[in-house]
């Protein structure tokens, strides 16, 4: 496994949900952190005081081209490098293939993907670099199969399944590894509003957080794709 020493990681949504999570587990372990939010000042306040040597937090919206290469360029010029990227900032608005609002699909994909995107294409040379880069996409469930009226959701997480695995074609003779995490429903704001089982039967932030933890850390000859997540007994393909 690859050791938390010295390796700088950024992550996307940081300020709640799976990727305060993820934050949180990550710091736990010794990582420094990039944390992008568009509400910076909300991951200081959830993380508590850590340390500007260790920890940074950066205002960042996946839409706007020219906030990706801030961030980037700030998480190179605070810490010096980049060695893994975690894409967890997403939407979901609920839009159909016979709903005529185009705009719900163009601003997921604005998010989903095109922010995901970006932030690769501008890492990468610094996760070339690293010699043992890493991309952690978090993708869904939604994004292997379709199970519900939410067409343009599930086009968006299908792309960023693709994107993974683009990623993983494009930077592995430099050591950079790719994986997409797909849960299911998890206990976050995204699912507040759903009914299909009860809170306390989803996954839980802080579990997927593990999973994500456990995909930086994998040495280069223990690659993993793509990581399914469920929450309930479901035929998966």
């Amino acid at each position: 496994m690859l050791s938390p020493e010295g390796r700088v990681v950024m992550v996307s949504g940081a300020n709640r949900g799976i990727g305060l999570a993820v934050a949180r587990c990550l710091q736990a372990r010794g990582y420094r952190l990039s944390l992008g939010a568009r509400d910076a000042d909300s991951v200081r306040t959830a993380l508590g005081a850590a340390d500007d040597a260790r920890v940074i937090a950066v205002t960042f919206d996946a839409r706007d081209r020219a906030s990706c290469a801030a961030w980037v360029e700030r998480t190179v010029r605070h810490f010096g490098r980049i060695d893994a990227l975690v894409n967890n900032a997403g939407i979901t608005l609920p839009v159909g293939i016979e709903d005529d609002d185009e705009a719900a699909y163009d601003e997921m994909w604005d998010i989903n993907v095109k922010g995901p995107l970006r932030l690769i294409r501008l890492a990468m040379p610094q996760l070339r670099k690293s010699g043992s880069g890493r991309v952690v996409n978090i993708s869904s469930l939604s994004g292997k199969r379709v199970k519900n009226a939410n067409a343009g959701y599930a086009m968006s997480k299908f792309a960023l399944v693709a994107l993974t695995h683009s990623v993983r074609r494009l930077g592995w003779d430099d050591g950079v590894r790719a994986t997409a995490i797909c849960p299911s429903f998890v206990a976050t704001d995204m699912s507040a509003q759903s009914s299909a089982l009860p809170r306390d039967d989803m996954i839980q932030p802080a579990d997927l957080a593990e999973l994500v933890a456990m995909a930086l850390a994998l040495p280069n000859n223990a690659a993993v794709a793509e990581l399914l997540v469920n929450c309930r007994l479901e035929d998966m393909f």
